[in-house]
């Protein structure tokens, strides 16, 4: 018979890299890397936190550190997700596997003059983790699904004018993409135009398991401004580049799955009956069959984030903020990935732009406590059709609280709790350009705890 082109599910890896997918804020980029800021909805861009994460929401803010003076701060954000998956069909549902996904911050800051200021930071801003049975409806599609993108941030701050500071920072991105995912025989190809679900085999026959991955590295910059024309009132803006990350490396390890089908008298495939199906499959994953373990290529881009935002203190005590970010998720237009054994593959996504709206406040009650509390929403990233279960996603609305306290003169420790509660959405469990078949849900929590050390 015909070889039959499966190809390894290839799409699987731009379904993880163009269609972005899990942990989220937009798209797949994450935005929870300070609790201080994390307490107050992330705004933090006209007035970041003493805490270092400046590295990350406004560079600028770390300049006018007073020279020989360092802070070094370390934190986590743990993210427990859940949702599910129900199909319209047959009204099964699947849930996310619990698990909770820490994403760790660490910065430090010091002064070189009163003027000058240097910092490092390490944080994902943009990362994602969705998990799923290994044998539910949404297996074909992927099962499990990993991005981290950790970005190395060398970074310097100066005080231009007692109103205005600026800092600009070098951004190394170590890239890692992990899918997981089956391969469903009624998809595939046994002659050309002629798939084996149109030959009568039934839709959802697993014949492989396929694992790829990948790591890559890239370079971007952050830039920032801070402009405090009096003590109550302060503006931020803060860019963060675009980046594209060449994945050279990339591994797709590939196992059959047995199907334990015997072809019965007449089969369509002109095999005697009796014949196993497997043993017509095996060539394909041997020799110089196509699914062998093999390597591949591609590219991915990190999109351009730009944030602005204001700072007011009514009295003493309140500070009230506010942010808006725009983050550019159009970049993900066409991705092509090569492998060594298949055809080319090149995929158009349709993701769009988004925008997030941040509203913060920071009470301080006593002269080493501050409480803080926050609201933000934002649109979606990707348009109706889009919808996988390597990315649930939808508009949302967060709700965020959270204090910080100092510890004797050099420590100080900050936490925050933040709830993610998600608009349903409808998806699809199928491949690209067959309808929507179901609903996604997805709600999640997240802890912050950040420990601050200065000296």
């Amino acid at each position: 018979m015909r070889r039959f082109p499966v190809w390894l599910a290839v799409s699987g890896l731009v379904a993880l890299s163009g269609a972005p997918a899990g942990l989220r804020a937009q798209g797949y980029s994450v935005n929870e890397h300070g609790s201080c800021a994390m307490g107050r909805a992330g705004t933090a861009v006209a007035a970041p936190c003493a805490d270092g994460s400046a590295l990350f929401y406004n560079p600028a803010g770390i300049a006018g550190t007073k020279k020989g003076v360092w802070t070094i701060s370390a934190g986590v954000t743990a993210i427990a997700p859940s949702g599910g998956f129900t199909d319209d069909a047959t009204g099964l549902g699947t849930d996310l596997k619990d698990k909770v996904i820490p994403v760790p911050a660490l910065y430090a800051i010091g002064g070189l003059t009163d003027k000058l200021s240097v910092g490092i930071g390490a944080f994902a801003p943009y990362g994602l983790t969705t998990e799923w049975p290994e044998n539910s409806q949404v297996r074909f599609l992927g099962y499990h699904s990993t991005i981290r993108a950790i970005y190395v941030q060398p970074t310097l701050g100066y005080q231009l004018h007692k109103m205005v500071k600026v800092g600009a920072g070098l951004d190394i991105n170590l890239l890692f993409l992990k899918l997981e995912r089956r391969v469903d025989l009624s998809t595939q190809f046994a002659a050309p135009g002629v798939t084996f679900g149109m030959l009568g085999f039934p839709v959802g026959t697993d014949i492989a398991d396929v694992k790829l991955s990948g790591n890559g590295t890239g370079v971007g910059y952050h830039v920032g401004m801070i402009f405090e024309p009096t003590d109550r009132l302060s503006f931020g803006v803060r860019y963060l580049s675009r980046q594209k990350v060449e994945v050279e490396g990339a591994e797709a390890k590939i196992d059959q799955v047995f199907t334990g089908i015997a072809l019965p008298r007449n089969n369509p495939l002109g095999a005697p009956t009796g014949t196993p199906l497997d043993s017509i499959l095996a060539p394909q994953f041997r020799g110089a069959g196509p699914l062998q373990d093999q390597g591949g290529r591609t590219a991915l881009r990190m999109p351009e984030q730009l944030t602005a935002g204001v700072s007011v203190r009514p009295i003493d005590k309140l500070r009230l903020l506010f942010d808006v970010t725009y983050t550019n998720w159009k970049v993900f237009d066409t991705v092509a990935i090569i492998t060594d054994l298949l055809p080319q593959s090149n995929l158009v996504e349709d993701a769009g732009g988004t925008t997030a709206w941040r509203y913060g406040a920071e009470y301080e009650i006593s002269p080493t406590t501050s409480i803080r509390g926050g609201y933000l929403f934002h649109d979606a990233a990707l348009p109706q059709g889009s919808v996988t279960p390597n990315l649930p996603e939808g508009k949302r609305s967060e709700f965020t609280i959270g204090f910080g306290t100092r510890l004797g003169s050099k420590l100080h420790v900050d936490a925050a709790y933040q709830y993610i509660n998600q608009q349903n959405r409808r998806g699809r469990t199928v491949e690209f350009g067959q309808p929507d078949n179901g609903l996604f849900e997805f709600k999640a929590h997240l802890f912050g705890a950040t420990l601050t050390y200065t000296f």
